[in-house]
């Protein structure tokens, strides 16, 4: 029998999953087929540290300087990713306020139930004002106090875009002298656009999830569910020092759904694999799709992979700075148009966005879609993957996220250059 290299790296990866990644990429490369028993993967995650209180005191700045420019006094955030990366605080939501304060000049403060404030306490990193209220109370009274306190009684008043109705509507009837008004443009003003450290974090989460890859990959057997190869990547990215992993497998017909399907379907001979997962280090996220075949492709597999690994380079390629985002959806649809697929968003073909931002969230504003007429600029971040996909058939997805420099678009992972070699390589960080 012919040795491939596919076969290679399919019978090679159990022995090599305690390597870093450029050890693990070259054992893949070339040891021999033989039987491997499972290795123990190993925490990557320990050479890189999380946001300082000194980096979110800086971040207050920023915004503080924004709701200066746009006219804002203060600004309410409830509990998520926009509380966390202002104060460090890792809440949720429940029908309890919690909510974050931020004045245009002055101390931070925050509102929480009583009971709470010993647990909020834990990873507020910012201000000392933590102002509680009793079962009884209205946390409402509590933000009017914290305004008042810092000479806020009239002007805009700013809420995150996520904030909801009963919250904005209770703060709202006790200031009749302002006027509520988004916040968005401070909120993404600020996290739209990551630093060095931020960057560093998601090239991490980005190679816990290529490394779990590879090892998956080489895991993949006849007669696996799509259930198993759900698990076997969580415990992968786990035990390589992911957090809040999530993961999606889907094969043969199911592949042609996007976001899935209660589809139950097995690996045979031939079958398309796509892989969707991701993870976070220290609340910063990845995002990277694969597809496979098990075995051998056959032609039409092997020309929708190429025309979606084109789609990318075309995307990549048009994301320059400057360049309104909606244009890298539009060529990468042109292309595909030209390809027989489409038009616009009609299958067969590419039937959602050819990308969205991320960093703390998976998915943030501002997305690779027609329309979209921001500028991309500096320290912005996004992923790249103009799926195809063939319904009753399957369907064939690639995803590597991309930030910018002053150069322009950089990767955070290499995308794969076939389907012999499909998984890419992490690139190297140029901040």
């Amino acid at each position: 029998m012919t040795i491939t290299k596919r076969n290679f790296l399919k019978a090679s990866g159990a022995a090599i999953a305690s390597l870093s990644f450029a050890q693990l990429a070259q054992a893949t490369a070339t040891k021999k087929a033989k039987p491997q028993q499972q290795g123990k993967l190993t925490d990557i995650t320990t050479t890189v540290s999380a946001i300082t209180a000194k980096e979110r005191q800086q971040r207050i700045a920023k915004a503080q300087q924004l709701m200066g420019e746009h006219n804002i006094a203060a600004m309410i955030i409830e509990p998520g990713a926009t509380m966390d990366y202002f104060s460090g605080i890792q809440w949720w939501r429940s029908e309890r306020l919690t909510a974050l304060v931020i004045p245009q000049q002055g101390e931070v403060a925050v509102v929480c139930p009583f009971f709470e404030e010993p647990s909020i306490r834990e990873t507020l990193m910012v201000g000392n004002d933590v102002r509680v209220w009793q079962e009884h109370e209205s946390p409402f009274i509590r933000i009017k106090q914290i305004l008042k306190d810092r000479g806020i009684e009239k002007g805009n008043i700013a809420f995150e875009h996520s904030v909801r109705y009963f919250v904005l509507q209770g703060v709202m009837a006790l200031l009749p002298a302002m006027k509520d008004v988004s916040a968005s443009a401070v909120t993404w003003g600020c996290r739209m656009y990551k630093s060095p450290h931020e960057l560093q974090l998601m090239h991490k989460a980005n190679e816990v999830t290529l490394m779990a890859y590879q090892y998956v990959w080489s895991q993949l057997a006849v007669g696996m569910t799509q259930a198993d190869v759900k698990s076997l990547m969580h415990s992968a990215q786990a035990q390589l020092g992911g957090s809040g992993i999530w993961n999606m497998a889907l094969f043969n017909q199911a592949s042609a759904y996007p976001h899935g399907t209660k589809q139950q379907q097995t690996l045979t001979q031939g079958s398309v694999v796509l892989m969707d997962c991701g993870c976070n280090v220290h609340g910063y996220q990845s995002d990277i799709s694969r597809t496979f075949v098990f075995g051998e492709a056959n032609k039409q597999q092997q020309k929708v992979w190429h025309t979606v690994r084109q789609g990318q380079n075309i995307a990549f390629d048009k994301a320059q700075l400057g360049v309104a985002a909606g244009a890298i959806d539009d060529a990468v649809r042109q292309y595909y148009q030209n390809q027989g697929y489409g038009p616009a968003y009609q299958l067969p073909g590419l039937s959602h966005r050819t990308g969205h931002g991320i960093g703390m969230k998976g998915h943030e504003g501002v997305n690779f879609v027609h329309g979209e007429e921001t500028k991309l600029a500096q320290g912005m971040c996004f992923s790249n993957e103009p799926g195809i996909y063939l319904p009753g058939e399957f369907g064939v997805r690639l995803e590597d996220c991309l930030y910018f420099n002053a150069q322009g678009p950089q990767w955070f992972t290499e995308p794969p250059v076939s389907l012999d070699s499909p998984i890419g390589k992490l690139a190297k960080l140029k901040v």
